[in-house]
């Protein structure tokens, strides 16, 4: 499809018969490179051929690999820490309590915003944290599946909702019950979810001809938790004759059609990256973070609950407690330091021997057998160049995302003979899971101005917006992390780790 150099979004300016650069990004929720570039390479020959005259490989992801804050780092080139923004849910200050973190949390300007501020017409679609949407002047968002419902006002401007939906029925925000639901109706519910998302940006990218598109399906991610056994041959639960094998094959084969339908409408002077935020892994149980932190003194209940539940249900003793945990695909250990938390015990110089105490003894936790599990544990102030907002304490991915951290409190009839709960479970304690994230999602780009160098290493999720801005002529601003990949094919592994 060829295309025109014209003037500012917005502006009347007079079309001239030169190419003009365009960039389209395609993110793929929690796509791996053991899929996307292995076991389904086969099913994705427009990933592949995109891939053979490009750029590609393994892209990092952040600390945590998690979708908001991962999205949000390369969608700003800024870490966690300056963007305050540490997992699906943060903190409330002045409370024990926790949040959906929403667009509203995201200060920096992302890389549709840069891309608008010089004049140039941008879309940005279900790309997370993008509810409520806010669309910088000439642009348009669409919001991510964080928006309530499709009932609400999850465009910006309202026009592209209607538009949308005259053309494509109601938006598929999520899946119902992808954690716990029938399997082959899971299978496909996200399926057609995520054709629809591809065939919205498709549409965008043909009738309103931005000079950037970005668009993210959360449908992987919602096929990986719910049907990962049987994507992955070397879970404990694949059966390679079940129908659902074949079934994630033909997911795979459905994401690559679509791609291909929008690079079939992409002329020599666009560039095309497909990334993904995260990738997945399979999930050997959970570990059982504030039961640990009650068997070792931190955490105090006035009593325990009957049944399971989360912390924020149970009759916690405040007044004795160091440290609480939260769940998810990894633990945040928080303090309750005094004078930040309502109810703070731990003075602040106690904090640092506190922290030290806690990741030694983390670090050296061992499974039910005896074996070192390697967990990891980082502290945010020493990761981030910034800890904006109310950071946690600590991070802990156990076994290194082999495990997710578990925070909920048994009851009292789960407790052994010796009044002890369980420390390790078999599986999530919040629904159905077969899989967790992983530290490395995809990157593979082709197009203008990109060499055919082939597989890459050392890509980091922070190039994405260096690497765009660069390919739409718009100046990188100072104090961005990352850096084009298509001009810098050097490594750097240890900026990323």
């Amino acid at each position: 499809m060829a295309t025109t150099a014209r003037g500012p979004a917005g502006s009347r300016a007079r079309d001239v018969d030169v190419p003009r650069p365009r960039v389209l990004v395609l993110g793929l929720d929690c796509a791996p490179p053991s899929l996307a570039f292995a076991r389904f390479a086969d099913a994705m020959p427009h990933l592949s051929a995109l891939r053979a005259r490009g750029v590609w490989g393994p892209l990092r992801s952040v600390v945590p690999p998690v979708t908001v804050p991962a999205w949000a780092c390369m969608t700003t080139g800024r870490d966690p820490g300056e963007l305050g923004i540490y997992g699906f849910r943060d903190r409330v200050p002045g409370t024990y309590d926790l949040a959906l973190v929403d667009a509203r949390r995201l200060e920096a300007p992302r890389v549709w915003d840069l891309a608008a501020s010089v004049g140039l017409r941008t879309s940005a679609l279900f790309v997370p944290p993008s509810w409520p949407p806010r669309a910088p002047a000439g642009g348009e968002v669409a919001g991510c599946f964080l928006t309530p419902s499709a009932g609400h006002a999850w465009s910006d401007p309202p026009a592209l909702k209607d538009e949308l939906t005259a053309r494509f029925g109601a938006y598929q925000l999520d899946v119902e019950g992808f954690r716990g639901g029938e399997p082959a109706r899971l299978a496909r519910e996200i399926r057609a979810m995520t054709e629809q998302h591809l065939a919205m940006a498709l549409h965008v990218w043909e009738a309103h001809a931005p000079d950037l598109l970005f668009a993210v399906t959360i449908g992987p991610d919602r096929f990986h938790h719910a049907l990962w056994e049987h994507l992955e041959p070397a879970h404990p639960r694949h059966d390679p004759a079940h129908p659902l094998v074949q079934a994630g094959r033909d997911y795979y084969a459905a994401i690559d059609a679509g791609l291909g339908a929008l690079l079939a409408r992409c002329d020599a002077a666009t560039t095309v990256l497909v990334v993904s935020d995260h990738g997945a892994r399979t999930l050997h149980g959970g570990v059982a973070i504030n039961e640990w932190l009650i068997g070792r003194g931190e955490l105090v209940l006035h009593e325990r609950p009957a049944q399971r539940g989360p912390l924020a249900k149970a009759r916690v003793d405040w007044s004795r407690t160091r440290a609480w945990g939260e769940g998810g695909y990894h633990g945040r250990v928080f303090f309750n330091v005094r004078g930040r938390e309502p109810q703070g015990v731990v003075a602040p110089e106690d904090v640092p021997r506190l922290r030290a105490e806690l990741v030694e003894a983390l670090a050296a936790m061992r499974g039910e057998e005896g074996a070192p599990l390697g967990h990891r544990v980082v502290v945010p102030a020493e990761a981030y160049r910034a800890t904006r907002g109310n950071p946690p304490d600590l991070l802990v991915f156990f076994g290194d995302l082999d495990q997710r951290a578990l925070g909920t409190i048994a009851g009292t009839n789960e407790l052994d003979a010796a009044g002890r709960a369980p420390l390790f479970h078999a599986g999530n304690d919040t629904g159905a899971d077969a899989a967790n994230h992983d530290w490395d999602g995809i990157f593979a780009m082709a197009g203008a101005g990109v060499d055919a160098r082939g597989y890459t290493e050392g890509l980091s999720l922070y190039d994405v917006t260096p690497t765009v801005l660069a390919r739409l002529g718009v100046a990188v601003p100072d104090g961005l992390l990352g850096r084009d990949v298509a001009q810098d094919a050097t490594t750097h592994a240890a900026e990323i780790a």
